[in-house]
């Protein structure tokens, strides 16, 4: 565990720096809150411990910096007999706790270790819901805040939504912010990749199938949508289903049942499906390809995901995110890119949508300087 120490007095730096040593931690120290906030910008520490009154920037300016940039470190503040008010205001403003002077060794060291434990768990959520939903939508231009507003109208109801636009726009982030946002959030969130499957296996994936229904069916499987009972089901890649699977897909929306393959029974199931595709579905009707009736029960609300040149103004946000990510992922300081080098990734077109910008930004990290600048944006895009 990484602890950083902010005191304008020496000695009280040393000792702390000694004592939290001694107990097997990496302690870096800072005399004044500007130092400390140059070396929070540079490194991340799991807990900060930080005076209150100092000359120059005080503690309370320190807290205010980490919070505003949403840093995870747990703040103690450092407390003098007479800053005992300033503290608890600090406890409101979002440090973790405080310790009195002088300082005391047990104190010192219950609030190190309970300090850590809460980072720790702030760190282990953010994972977790990376993990369940996949990350964040990133931006604040026009059209993805009408994308916002559409969520937070649509999710709390049990509208079929069809999510459609171009490969890498982010359809996913949209089906997940939906379930999030959505009365059925504690429930499976089941994701199925539609043009992954074989279409010889699609009914058993969805459907399920009982034992010895078919040569390698050696024990019975609960296909998706009784996995994501009670849930959310997405559909990605709709547009590929065949057209035998769209048959089945249809009858369990209207009926709110299914039966597996190779048996007769039927089961109930609650569920609520999310759609999405890169194809024209209407044009995928016209050729005969996918069923009108089914589009009609998908389609209850349509959400098109805009591509990266229709909201070119939210690259520098998506930059800035992407760095900060891809430098975490790797343990490495993030690197700033120069406003020049923003304004040429802004300036280039982007046939992958978001998913090509990660894999530009991880590329000129990698091979850029420090800071990437236009002319690296030049060479290695």
């Amino acid at each position: 565990m990484k602890i950083l120490v902010v005191d304008d007095e020496k000695a009280i730096r040393n000792s702390l720096k000694e004592i939290l040593g001694d107990e097997g931690y990496e302690v870096d120290a800072a005399e004044d809150g500007l130092i400390a906030e140059e070396m929070i910008e540079k490194e991340y520490y799991d807990v900060i411990f930080c005076d209150i009154k100092m000359p120059g920037k005080d503690g309370v300016e320190v807290l205010d910096f980490v919070v505003s940039k949403g840093i995870d470190s747990a703040m103690v503040m450092i407390s003098g007999h007479g800053d005992i008010d300033t503290a608890v205001e600090c406890i409101k403003k979002g440090a973790f706790d405080f310790i009195q002077k002088p300082l005391d060794l047990n104190r010192l060291l219950i609030t190190v270790k309970n300090a850590g434990e809460r980072t720790n768990l702030v760190k282990d959520n953010r994972v977790l819901k990376k993990k369940v939903y996949g990350g964040e939508m990133i931006g604040s231009g026009a059209a993805l805040q009408h994308i916002r507003e559409i969520i937070d109208k649509v999710a709390p109801t049990d509208a079929r939504v069809l999510i459609t636009g171009a490969n890498g726009t982010g359809k996913e982030l949209v089906a997940r912010s939906l379930h999030a946002l959505s009365n059925r959030s504690a429930m499976p969130y089941i994701e199925v990749n539609c043009a992954a499957i074989p279409s010889e296996l699609i009914e058993s994936e969805l459907f399920g199938h009982e034992k010895g229904s078919f040569t390698s069916a050696i024990r019975q499987h609960k296909g998706k949508f009784e996995q994501a009972d009670g849930g959310t089901l997405f559909l990605d890649e709709i547009g590929d289903m065949s057209l035998a699977a769209q048959a089945k897909v249809l009858r369990v929306l209207q009926e709110k049942k299914l039966s597996r393959v190779g048996s007769d029974k039927d089961i109930q199931v609650d569920v609520r499906v999310i759609a999405a595709t890169n194809k024209n579905i209407l044009e995928e009707i016209e050729k005969g390809n996918f069923r009108e009736d089914l589009y009609h029960r998908i389609s209850v609300i349509l959400i098109k995901v805009p591509t990266l040149e229709e909201r070119k103004e939210d690259i520098p946000e998506l930059v800035d995110y992407f760095v900060a990510q891809i430098s975490s992922e790797n343990g490495r300081s993030p690197v700033p890119f120069t406003p020049e080098a923003i304004k040429a990734l802004q300036e280039r077109k982007w046939p992958g949508n978001i998913r090509e910008l990660r894999n530009v930004v991880e590329r000129l990290l990698i091979l850029g300087g420090n800071p990437v600048s236009a002319r690296d944006v030049e060479i290695f895009f």
